[in-house]
């Protein structure tokens, strides 16, 4: 019996380890450094984080250092399966403090939703909202906020893929736009739609059903696109002035009738030309949209661009009258580099409502005559001072010794030809009609190609002379490439226009032939002024 009590505790004994005194005041190696580095006393402290060490000045933390040794000891004491006996520390242990929530969570919602608004104004919503909704409850609040999506580009996954595969992608997003659209997008104001398929008419449904605040539509390389789909748009945003289908398979009598419901407020249509395009033409040149202002495969303000435009001439039965056409009109560019049948009526239909054109390109239109421009809206006069205004045919009377304001007038003319002469027929008059008219506002003038006589291009250039009283020409491009501009012609505009930063010679048969070139700055069109005065005969 005492044989077995003495091995009982023999076993008990090393069951229960007895930390000596001694050993508590063993010193290890990060013992050491720690008091290397920030002795006690010294005034500094240090700080430990996952990859570095950092000696700060100041009282150290709350936690003494005692208590971080006696916990370092108690995890060396401790190995796995052992059954030791952990003496309490002296100390009482310092209360447990929470962790600190973040500052996102201590950012104010107005804040938060503010610091959004300027992301997504500078990158859009997507992706940065679907990122920010999954770091925190305060910012998934920030981030579902429906002021922020006003502006969203939808497409279908994997582009290029599949007929039937691609059928399913549309179908799947689908199933999540019919939650986002009323608690996401219902105050969203420019949606994009590329590359659907199959779906796009529901997806319109979706839009019209939650959407009420749209203002800007773009549909790119969308199939399926229904009249009924246009209408249930036009009638569901009252808002919608903006229509973009270029590349986009749509029926022109779709297009025709939502321009007839939603017209008087459409101000911007983007469209891609095909066949079908002269009935949506047709019904812009009526009544159905006065507040138009851009209608290009481009985006810029107040454009009513068509390059290279088959305008086949239709007559029509009976007599139309014509309707406000486009009032607020500052460019129009119908150029084309083929055979182009626009003629002064069509022009005409075009024009007879915009007296603000700025820019007018009709390069490649050679049945455009001088007469049809002159008959044009646009401004003419800007002067009607009591200055002298003599030596200028068409000059208008002296009305007053005070200046009248006028709308602003055609700066932009371009009516050059590129290898057409030789098919059609030219005019050899009437130039002087363009330049007397516009001669105080033009700043840039493409005559290439026309077949003007040389006198008669003397009389036009001459308008530049300086008279009607305007203090300085605004001129300063001039193509008379191709053209029969006579030396004296030349050198008596690029002394009447000082301020021609650009001049074209090329292929002038009457000029000399060194001269033949184009001047592309101030210097180089001085220097064929100089030349030109040198080779010109001396008077007798």
């Amino acid at each position: 019996m005492a044989s077995e009590a003495a091995g009982l505790a023999r076993r008990a004994r090393r069951r229960v380890r007895v930390v000596h005194p001694a050993a508590a005041h063993t010193r290890s190696a990060e013992d050491w450094w720690w008091d290397r580095l920030a002795p006690s006393g010294s005034g500094y402290h240090l700080l430990q984080s996952d990859s570095m060490l950092l000696v700060l000045p100041g009282p150290g933390p709350a936690r003494l250092r005692a208590q971080r040794r006696a916990a370092r000891q108690a995890r060396r004491l401790r190995s796995p399966g052992s059954r030791a006996v952990e003496a309490k520390p002296s100390s009482a242990p310092t209360p447990l403090q929470e962790p600190d929530p973040g500052w996102g969570d201590r950012v104010p919602l107005e804040i938060l939703l503010q610091i959004f608004g300027l992301l997504v104004a500078a990158d859009g919503p997507i992706p940065f909202l679907g990122r920010a909704a999954r770091v925190c409850r305060r910012w998934n609040e920030a981030a579902s906020q429906p002021a922020l999506w006003h502006t969203l580009t939808l497409s279908p996954p994997l582009v290029g893929r599949p007929a039937k595969t691609g059928a399913k992608a549309e179908k799947k997003l689908l199933s999540s736009l019919e939650w986002l659209m009323p608690n996401r997008f219902s105050q969203l104001q420019r949606l994009t739609l590329i590359h659907w398929k199959s779906q796009v008419h529901l997806v319109l449904k979706l839009v019209s059903e939650s959407c009420p605040r749209l203002t800007f539509l773009k549909l790119s390389d969308c199939h399926g696109v229904t009249l009924d789909a246009l209408i249930m748009i036009a009638k569901a945003c009252p808002q919608l002035h903006s229509l973009d289908i270029q590349h986009s398979m749509v029926k022109s009598t779709a297009v025709v009738s939502f321009l007839e419901e939603a017209g008087p407020r459409m101000r911007k249509l983007w469209l891609t030309y095909n066949p079908q395009t002269t009935a949506i033409l047709g019904a812009l040149l009526g009544s159905c949209c006065p507040q138009l202002q851009v209608l290009e495969p481009g985006s810029c303000s107040q454009v009513l661009r068509l390059l290279n435009l088959t305008w086949l001439p239709k007559p029509s039965g009976r007599a139309m009258t014509p309707g406000p056409g486009f009032p607020s009109l500052e460019e129009l560019c119908l150029a084309s580099s083929t055979c182009s049948f626009v003629s002064n009526e069509v022009l005409g239909r075009l024009l007879h409502g915009s007296p603000h054109l700025r820019l007018l390109d009709l390069r490649g239109c050679a049945r455009i005559t001088p007469a049809g421009l002159h008959d044009l809206p646009c401004q003419g006069q800007c002067f009607l001072g009591g200055r002298g205004a003599g030596g200028m045919q068409g000059s208008l009377p002296t009305q007053s010794s005070y200046p009248l304001v006028s709308p602003p007038e055609l700066e932009q003319l371009y009516l050059g030809l590129y290898d057409m002469s030789d098919r059609l027929t030219l005019a050899k008059e009437g130039s002087p009609l363009l330049t007397q008219k516009w001669c105080h506002s033009l700043r840039e003038l493409d005559l290439s190609g026309q077949g003007f006589s040389e006198k008669d291009l003397e009389q036009a250039l001459a308008a530049f002379s300086g008279t009607l009283g305007c203090s300085q020409l605004a001129l300063c491009s001039l193509n008379l490439r191709g053209t029969r501009v006579t030396p004296g012609t030349v050198s008596s505009v690029i002394s009447s226009c000082p301020g021609l930063l650009y001049l074209n010679l090329e292929s002038c048969r009457c000029l000399p032939r060194g001269l033949k070139q184009a001047y592309r700055c101030p210097e180089e069109v001085q220097w064929c002024l100089e030349q030109l005065l040198t080779s010109l005969p001396s008077p007798s």
